[in-house]
């Protein structure tokens, strides 16, 4: 084989080593990235299917039911809501009316958690779930004004 042969094949298996590595990366990159989502981009069926993915927002008041350490309740960004599962114990700062953010899937309309965390100190909320509650107020503020007569 001529050098300049050997120096063409060299190249070409580099070349494909690499993008074959590349793609193993961008390919695991890619099945454990986990997105947020709000109660009310759930409602509207903006998640997809058969993914693990985030929800986060208030857990509403009077809706923790316990079953030993099968537990399920609501959480609520004020505009929609959307019932969580969870089998487990709960973290201690989890409480009704309190952020909290569940990982898992949706299974029948209903978010089977394999994960809840919730806020760490009396002011932290993640920022996704600020957001989706300032956008939830702000829909609730302009459907009010446009039910109320006069306006």
């Amino acid at each position: 084989m001529k050098p300049r042969h050997r120096r063409l094949a060299i190249a070409v298996g580099v070349i494909t080593t690499l993008g074959a590595v590349a793609a193993l990366v961008l390919n695991a990159f890619q099945s454990n990235l986990i997105f947020f989502y709000s109660p009310s981009q759930i409602a509207a069926s903006e998640v997809p299917s058969g993914r693990t993915f985030r929800v986060g927002g208030l857990v509403e008041a009077g809706s923790v039911k316990r079953e030993g350490v099968a537990v399920s309740f609501v959480v609520t960004d004020t505009a929609k809501s959307v019932r969580v599962r969870y089998q487990g114990i709960l973290p201690d700062l989890f409480k009704e009316g309190k952020g909290v953010v569940a990982q898992g899937q949706l299974r029948d309309g209903v978010f089977e958690a394999r994960q809840v965390l919730a806020k760490h100190d009396e002011n932290y909320m993640p920022p996704e779930a600020v957001e989706a509650l300032r956008r939830a107020t702000k829909v609730n503020a302009q459907a009010a004004t446009v039910t109320e007569p006069g306006r």
